[in-house]
């Protein structure tokens, strides 16, 4: 049986930790501080922490997971004169849930991001959401010499967001995606395994899945297990197929996304393998979104690839919302999976 508690508390700790894509060492040395003392470990050139574990057997196919280290975060690019920072957005985030929001940089440096006041939008300015450019970071600097010697352009920052518990078995936290995935397989690692298992903790995946392609190039697998997250909109205002996925319901198995059309043995595998443990899964009710199997799948001649994700709600913001029972619905379909991919 999997050890629940540590990953919860796996969870916890990664989300509290910072690193958008391209800044993802701190959260790599804290995965390889948790790893066994039997486990290969090395890191390519782009960033790629690849762990391989011997397991009981050798299988015929050569197996990898896969869960991506870093997180959406925000790239300074400019300091005005009057000492705020403009900013661009490293991966996917919408302008309209970064207004208001507190972030901190590295350093330990706090800011705001901000926008015009309410007051003096024009009338035109106030019916439309404001773009990242009409965006800048408050640092409490009264003019650049004084934000220059905080921050330099080029710096990351974070959302600043605690992870929490609430409700019946809800858990809250920035960079859920994909530290959960990062967690799930801390725990699987942490365990006897049926075979020879890679485990990759990959890097920039939320700005093109480049790390992944770099992983499959170097592994070669016959087999990948991508462990995810996927946006659930379970939420006010979304009623049937618009929900995507439910929180409470399970693990998600993805037949296809915008970038991947799943291994349909492989689909149908680990949605069998689930129903045979008694674990609750589901799949998608549209086609949308996308991970590292858009890289994978299509890597080195062909890569048989399934995704075993998380249902989230609020991705790629400072609150990401999932339920611990998803979670270890998702790890314990991906630890009894491996036991079956063997010779497939």
């Amino acid at each position: 049986m999997s050890d629940t508690k540590k990953l919860f508390e796996l969870t916890e700790k990664l989300s509290r930790l910072c690193g958008t894509s391209g800044d993802e060492q701190d959260i790599m040395k804290f995965i390889m501080s948790q790893l066994p003392s039997d486990c290969d470990v090395k890191t390519d050139n782009i960033g790629n922490l690849i762990v391989f574990r011997k397991g009981a057997a050798v299988p015929g196919n050569r197996i990898m997971l896969c869960a991506h280290m870093d997180e959406v975060g925000f790239i300074i690019t400019d300091i005005t004169d009057d000492g705020r920072l403009k900013f661009a957005s490293v991966g996917g985030i919408s302008p309209g849930v970064v207004f208001g929001r507190r972030v901190v940089f590295s350093n330990g440096m706090i800011g705001v991001i901000a926008a015009k006041a309410m007051h003096q939008l024009k009338d035109e300015e106030r019916e439309k959401q404001p773009e990242t450019d009409d965006l800048a970071i408050d640092i409490g600097a009264k003019d650049a010499d004084e934000a220059c010697k905080y921050v330099s352009r080029g710096d990351f920052c974070y959302f600043m967001s605690e992870y929490e518990e609430f409700g019946d078995g809800f858990i809250k936290g920035k960079a859920l995606d994909d530290r959960a995935g990062c967690a799930v397989m801390l725990t699987l690692l942490s365990e006897e395994l049926p075979y020879d298992t890679y485990f990759v903790f990959t890097v920039q995946e939320e700005i093109g899945t480049r790390g992944a392609s770099c992983a499959a190039f170097n592994i070669k697998p016959d087999i990948a297990v991508i462990i995810e997250t996927t946006t659930a909109c379970d939420i006010a205002g979304s009623e049937g197929e618009k929900r995507v996925c439910e929180l409470g319901k399970g693990v998600v198995v993805s037949y296809m996304d915008r970038s991947t059309i799943y291994d349909r043995e492989l689909y149908r595998l680990a949605r069998n393998t689930a129903d045979g443990i008694g674990v609750k899964n589901q799949t998608k009710t549209v086609i949308a979104g996308g991970n590292d199997s858009g890289a994978i799948h299509k890597a080195v001649g062909g890569i048989r690839t399934v995704a075993l994700s998380v249902p989230t709600r609020y991705l790629h913001s400072p609150s990401c919302v999932m339920k611990k029972e998803d979670v270890e619905a998702t790890l314990l379909t991906a630890g009894e999976l491996i036991k079956k991919l063997a010779d497939i």
